[in-house]
């Protein structure tokens, strides 16, 4: 198996609604995404020959990931009440409402679907919330 393995740093803020602890109130992270791309064969012709992708593209692709979440309040979709949300639109916040609890490991499968369906061959998405703590997904 060949694999490659690049990374793209984020500052955002979340919280968790319901959680009983600090998390609970919005702060911060620099998140880090992680993407090992990888496959058992290397491109056999073309530009891309012996490659099983080309590094400035898998760089791009999670690069412009990471810059879509630069600078947001991200929360999930029903815990915050429609006056706080308002009152931020008006502030001309970067909100970003998603459908699950913004938590590293749904954010790992989360980054891993989109890279998918962008035909990135990859292997596993590691979610660093901390230089020390990460989550990882990588399909069964």
């Amino acid at each position: 198996m060949y694999s490659l393995k690049t990374s793209a740093a984020f500052d955002s803020a979340h919280f968790l609604a319901g959680y009983d602890g600090k998390c609970a109130s919005i702060h911060g992270h620099r998140w880090v995404i992680e993407v090992t791309a990888g496959s058992s064969i290397l491109q056999k012709s073309g530009a891309k020959r012996g490659m099983v992708i080309d590094f400035g593209e898998l760089k791009e692709a999670v690069k412009n990931l990471a810059d879509s979440f630069d600078h947001a309040l991200i929360y999930e979709k029903g815990s915050l009440k429609e006056k706080t949300l308002e009152a931020m639109r008006e502030e001309q916040f970067h909100l970003i409402e998603v459908s699950f609890r913004p938590t590293a490991e749904n954010f790992a499968k989360y980054f891993y679907d989109i890279l998918k369906k962008q035909n990135i061959p990859v292997l596993t998405v590691a979610v660093y919330e901390t230089p020390e703590n990460c989550a990882v997904y990588e399909e069964d």
